[in-house]
């Protein structure tokens, strides 16, 4: 009899260890009124969730919450096992690009595991970036722009001890001119679900150096003619799937840079936009390569390409292995299918493989 009440409390207190204790953010002063900044509510939300013993939830009830400056969740010292995003409403950006200042991120979660995200839009406002990249005036140049041109920092990083500090410094250095909506930097076992995207300055989502991520049904948007707002970068990451979702941006709709593995992307409508990308690959002499990567069953509607691999015409040990690309469907596509190994868009300044060397 002893026994058997032992057992029942010790259920008990795994019960009670287990469930989810779930934070409105609104219960912390976020106002759904599109024009108060709710930062400070989000912060203490996900505070009080990384601090907590249990799985955590943050629940977003329905309305406009402005986020007016950079936001970032860090992971670091996080107690609890999971922590998950329930977004009713829609997280609003300031409408000048200069709000986010020198973050660059718009909303960024750093060193985290076992984060979910599900539902909710989140809407970045990028009009009054396009306009000033249309004029011509001083603004952001985006990705087209490669920022740095020493040898590549990721290998040097990952070979020392001191792996964040050069981590940082090459975060800074590799997407100083990438303003992006969402991002995911050296995190793990990430679940991105029915999110919707809209208008991005640039990149939509990117993932960096993360490790087991699924994106699934989520969709993007932005005009056709808006600049350098790909859907979906992934760079030095493994084991990210991307299902059933719907991009229509103004750039690539997902884009896999170098250091990629292990990549899988399926039921993928992509339009308008300039199709899913490997590259751009080969810029640094010493670059890590891309492999494993499977693409099928996607759909392409009035994109300029379709499936694409492209390089810079540089010496550098860069590669592509065991890409599987399958079951395309196209309509009104300019270019199908391109291996493009002398890349260099508008064709300014181009790099010349014969002047470096073989």
């Amino acid at each position: 009899m002893v026994i058997k009440h032992i057992m029942v409390l010790l259920f008990l207190v795994f019960r009670l260890s287990s469930a989810t204790v779930t934070y409105n953010v609104q219960s912390f002063g976020a106002k759904s009124d599109g024009r108060s900044d709710s930062k400070n509510a989000f912060l203490k939300a996900w505070s009080l969730s990384c601090n907590s013993t249990s799985p955590a939830s943050i629940y977003v009830p329905a309305g406009r919450y402005l986020i007016a400056s950079a936001l970032t969740f860090s992971g670091q010292g996080c107690k609890s096992r999971a922590i998950t995003f329930n977004i009713a409403g829609t997280l609003v950006a300031p409408s000048s690009y200069n709000a986010i200042g020198d973050a660059q991120v718009w909303i960024k979660f750093y060193i985290v595991k076992n984060v979910t995200i599900n539902g909710g839009t989140l809407d970045a406002q990028g009009s009054s970036l396009w306009a000033c990249k249309t004029s011509g005036k001083a603004c952001p140049k985006g990705s087209t722009v490669r920022p740095y041109t020493s040898t590549n920092l990721h290998r040097v990083f990952v070979r020392t001890s001191v792996f964040f500090l050069f981590s940082f410094f090459h975060e800074i250095i590799t997407n100083m001119y990438l303003l992006q909506t969402l991002g995911f930097y050296h995190s793990q076992n990430i679940v991105i679900s029915k999110l919707r995207s809209l208008n991005s300055q640039m990149f939509h989502m990117l993932l960096y150096s993360c490790k087991n991520a699924k994106i699934q049904g989520v969709s993007i948007v932005a005009p056709g003619l808006s600049p350098n707002t790909d859907g979906i970068h992934l760079t030095y990451s493994t084991g990210i799937t991307i299902l059933s979702s719907k991009i229509s941006t103004g750039d690539d709709c997902v884009s896999i840079g170098p250091g990629n593995s292990n990549i899988w992307i399926e039921k993928v409508v992509c339009g308008p936009g300039h199709g899913i990308s490997i590259g751009s690959l080969g810029w640094e002499r010493e670059e890590p390569g891309v492999q494993n990567v499977t693409v099928k069953t996607t759909t392409f509607v009035g994109t300029t390409n379709g499936l694409r691999i492209k390089a810079w015409a540089r010496s550098s040990n860069g590669f592509v292995n065991g890409v599987y690309f399958k079951g395309a469907t196209m309509m009104n596509v300019k270019f199908p299918i391109i291996i493009d190994g002398n890349y260099c868009p508008n064709n300014n300044n181009c790099p010349m493989l014969a002047q470096l060397g073989s």
